[in-house]
C-alpha cells in the first residue's frame, strides 16, 4: 500500500512538472496534454486519476508555484535586517527563480490567461507583495522613507515595475539579465522615495549579502518545527 501510495505520489509530480513545462512554454490556451503525457511519461488514465482536466492540472501548477513562494518568502521574514536590504534579497531571489524553476515560469505565464485573472488576487505575487508592503511599511516605522512617502505607492509601483520588466525580457532580445532588471527598477524608486540618509548610507556601502543570515534564520526554523514535532509525538521512545 505505501509503495502505490508512493508510486502514485511520484506519477502526480512527474505530471505537474511536465504540464509547467508545457504551460511556461506554450501558455494555458496552446498547451497539449498529449505533449504533458509524453514528457511525464504517464498515462492518459493516470493523468485523469489524479485531474479532471486541463485547467485543474494549471491550478495543480499554480498551488506548487505558490507553496515555492511561500517557502522563499517565509525565511527572508525571519531575517533581522535592514527592510530594504532584506526587500532588495527577495527581489533577487524571485529574479532567480524566475530563470531558473519552471514552476515559477509556468504560474507567470498562466496568471496572464483569462481562465485565471482571479488567481492573481491569491496567487504568489500577492505572497511576496504583502511581505514586500510589510518591509516598507517598516522602512517607514524606521525613518527611511522621505516625509510624506506613501508606502502603499512604493509597493504598487514596485510590483508594477517587476511585472513589467519580467515581460519586457521575455518580449525583447535584450540580453540584460532579469537580476539586474529588477534591481534597476527597484533602486530608481529607491532614489525616488528612500530617505537622504538612507540613500547617502547606501551610496556607500551597496546591498549587502543577506544569505548568511537567512540560511541561519531557515536552520532556526527549522530546529524549533524540529522540536514541536517531538513535542506532539512524545519524541522517540526506547524501546
Amino acid at each position: 500500500m505505501a509503495r502505490q501510495q508512493e508510486r502514485a505520489r511520484r506519477t502526480r509530480a512527474a505530471i505537474v512538472e511536465a504540464a509547467a513545462v508545457e504551460f511556461a512554454r506554450r501558455g494555458y490556451a496552446a498547451a497539449s496534454v498529449n505533449t504533458i503525457l509524453e514528457g511525464s511519461h504517464a498515462t492518459k488514465g493516470a493523468m485523469y486519476f489524479h485531474f479532471e482536466s486541463k485547467e485543474d492540472l494549471a491550478r495543480a501548477v499554480l498551488a506548487e508555484a505558490l507553496g515555492k513562494y511561500t517557502e522563499a518568502i517565509d525565511y527572508w521574514k525571519r531575517v533581522d535586517a535592514d527592510p530594504f536590504q532584506v526587500l532588495h534579497a527577495i527581489i533577487v531571489e524571485l529574479s532567480e527563480r524566475f530563470a531558473s524553476e519552471v514552476i515559477v515560469q509556468a504560474e507567470f505565464r498562466l496568471i496572464i490567461e483569462p481562465e485565471f485573472y482571479s488567481d492573481v488576487r491569491a496567487g504568489g505575487s500577492q505572497v511576496w507583495g504583502h511581505t514586500a508592503h510589510e518591509l516598507v511599511l517598516r522602512a517607514q516605522r524606521e525613518g527611511l522613507l522621505r516625509p510624506g512617502a506613501d508606502p502603499a505607492v512604493f509597493s504598487r509601483v514596485l510590483g508594477a515595475c517587476l511585472a513589467g520588466q519580467r515581460y519586457m525580457v521575455d518580449m525583447t532580445t535584450d540580453s540584460t539579465g532579469l537580476t539586474d532588471r529588477f534591481e534597476e527598477a527597484f533602486e530608481v524608486l529607491l532614489e525616488a522615495m528612500a530617505s537622504e540618509e538612507w540613500l547617502a548610507r547606501w551610496h556607500r556601502d551597496g546591498w549587502q549579502d543577506l544569505a548568511p543570515l537567512a540560511a541561519a534564520a531557515a536552520e532556526a526554523a527549522a530546529a524549533r518545527k524540529n522540536v514541536e514535532n517531538d513535542a506532539e509525538t512524545g519524541g522517540d521512545q526506547p524501546i
